[in-house]
């Protein structure tokens, strides 16, 4: 069963194309649950599984505390893999036909006002090589949407200033070209010329965003330098890495972007996910009458 599980990884990497992150996140679902099998239900092979082993998994994760969103999550895993068993002819049934997923409430992303963007911009002003490099990352983030695991392993190669766009490889090795301001292509320019070549060093590579070694940035040291930016910016609400994507998509639904654009800037597959942030304007939209309507 392991080697299956194995084999069900690898064509979800190869494939289909899937991140990294995805697939970890598959292993760490589906570890979970070969260990139920195992221990709690006995199972040795894939065709011992029934519905009702998986709606009592589903009880056991309950039990052990895990959100909705959580078990919704591991529920797709779980179907993912049987359907790859069953096309494949490594069983001989899918248990998971017949098993709901619950229903999750969907929450509206978290982003920052143009007030707190400009903070947020201005907090990695300065001419040292940090700094310069901070400031090109946040207003690529802004100015483009692109995910932070994009923006990590964007390449020197993937820059096209002169033009004014950039190239961005996606989940699912999609490519898509999104239009790139002024302000981020002077912001890039000015580390190109001034900052990597002091970070890089002797360091042999194209990747565009170094750390002080010299070496490609992670998502967890660009992390740790959002939280210092916006530490010093002032800013008290909770922020995450994609705190700049949100926020970019909702800015320009509310000054009036069409819906399909946006949706194609951001590599979306399915334009349902996008229009989340159609639900975030209309949620700023009330605020702002309750604020200033003088009968709200």
């Amino acid at each position: 069963m392991q080697a299956h599980l194995e084999e069900f990884l690898h064509f979800q990497q190869v494939e289909r194309g899937l991140a990294t992150n995805t697939i970890q996140s598959y292993r760490r679902d589906l570890l979970q649950y070969m260990k139920y099998l195992s221990n709690v239900e006995g199972v040795q092979d894939w065709n011992q599984i029934e519905r009702l082993t998986i709606v009592n998994y589903l009880y056991f994760l309950r039990e052990q505390g895990k959100a909705d969103t959580s078990i919704a999550r591991t529920i797709a895993s779980i179907r993912s893999l049987h359907q790859f068993l069953l096309r494949e002819k490594l069983a001989n049934q899918d248990p998971t036909v017949h098993v709901e997923i619950p229903k999750t409430a969907k929450r509206l992303p978290k982003v920052l006002s143009l007030e707190e963007v400009e903070a947020l911009l201005d907090s990695a002003e300065g001419s040292d090589p940090f700094s310069l490099r901070n400031k090109a990352m946040l207003e690529l983030l802004y100015a483009t949407g692109i995910r932070v695991s994009e923006l990590v392993t964007l390449s020197l190669t993937d820059l096209h200033l002169t033009m004014g766009f950039v190239r961005c490889v996606g989940k699912g090795n999609k490519e898509r070209i999104i239009p790139l301001g002024q302000v981020a292509a002077d912001a890039l320019e000015a580390y190109l010329e001034a900052g990597r070549p002091k970070l890089i060093k002797k360091q042999q590579h194209e990747t565009l965003f170094v750390n002080h070694h010299g070496r490609p940035l992670t998502r967890q040291g660009f992390w740790k330098i959002l939280k210092q930016l916006v530490a010093k910016a002032n800013i008290d609400k909770p922020l995450t890495p994609h705190t700049l994507r949100h926020s970019f998509a909702t800015h320009l639904l509310e000054n009036g972007a069409d819906l399909r654009a946006v949706q194609e800037m951001l590599g979306h597959a399915d334009i349902s996910t996008t229009q989340i942030y159609t639900h975030v304007t209309k949620a700023r939209l009330k605020d702002v009458y309750a604020t200033y309507h003088p009968r709200a």
